[in-house]
């Protein structure tokens, strides 16, 4: 089993973890009174949505899925801060994340709810596994694209740099040292583990719990809290069944902001050719499971 760990993965996971429950409570209680809440509350939400949101709408639906296109201001804020999760770079985020729709419950699925809710949610970043390794040939259209090629060979610099660089400056600009390590604490390794777990939930809750009003060919499930949690990813049952769409939360009530976005940023054209299905599409899916 320890020649399977993977060292640096494992103990990036368990020390961002432990700082964020542990490190930051100690500092708040000590030096919390030195700090503006408001300032670090602010930078928290800011490079929580930034991170979270270049995941979901950046690495997931529009490289992974191809489910629109967007003009390069985009695609370069989402490369960049999408390498602030420290998710791996969007080549290889979008390769583990295609393997997973083509084998979703099998063998061949890096994060395969079959082999447990750990392995699901984390357990397959800690460990290596033996039958899922495998090139980046599932991204070949990806690699044509020089500003993705670049992000691979950067994107850990970039992640460090601007995930944890940027609020500490700003911090330190505005509060001194202090403020920079509040900086860092709080936007930088507390929103990173926010939006680790955030993604890594999909994984494990989402083919744990809820429902599956689409289809009942995989594990995948639909869950409106987890969709609060995760900028509208939760109605993942959907998302199995019509991976290319660009919504999640098909329905007008459901709460995906990933979706609005993409939407509104059509209307300033920084993206274009949305894909998504027709409605007779999704209601014959639905009357497929009842």
């Amino acid at each position: 089993m320890a020649a399977r760990i993977r060292w640096v993965n494992s103990i990036f996971l368990i020390s961002t973890f432990c700082v964020t429950i542990i490190g930051i409570p100690i500092f708040w209680y000590f030096l919390g009174e030195r700090i503006n809440c408001w300032l670090h509350g602010a930078l928290f939400a800011g490079m929580f949505m930034a991170s979270g949101l270049s995941i979901t709408l950046g690495y997931h639906r529009l490289f992974a899925h191809l489910s629109f296109k967007a003009k390069w201001p985009l695609k370069f804020f989402t490369a960049i801060f999408g390498a602030t999760a420290l998710e791996n770079s969007v080549l290889e985020w979008c390769s583990d994340h295609r393997r997973h729709h083509k084998h979703t419950d099998g063998e061949k699925d890096p994060y395969n709810i079959q082999k447990g809710f750990w392995h699901a949610h984390m357990g397959w970043i800690m460990f290596r596994s033996l039958t899922t390794n495998s090139p980046l040939t599932n991204v070949n259209d990806l690699k044509l694209d020089p500003l993705l090629r670049w992000q691979h060979k950067w994107w850990a610099v970039i992640g460090i740099l601007v995930g944890f660089g940027l609020p500490a400056l700003i911090g330190f600009i505005i509060e001194g040292g202090v403020g920079a390590l509040a900086g860092l604490l709080i936007a930088g390794i507390g929103r990173l583990v926010a939006v680790h777990h955030m993604t890594f939930f999909i994984n494990s809750l989402c083919h744990t719990w809820g429902s599956q009003p689409y289809s009942r060919k995989c594990s995948a499930k639909d869950s409106w809290g987890m969709a609060l949690l995760t900028f509208g990813e939760g109605y993942h049952n959907f998302h199995h069944k019509f991976q290319h769409d660009y919504r999640n939360g098909v329905k007008p009530w459901q709460f995906d902001p990933t979706k609005w976005l993409i939407w509104v940023l059509s209307k300033f054209r920084l993206t274009y050719g949305l894909r998504k299905v027709g409605n007779k599409d999704i209601i014959n899916a639905q009357k497929s499971v009842i």
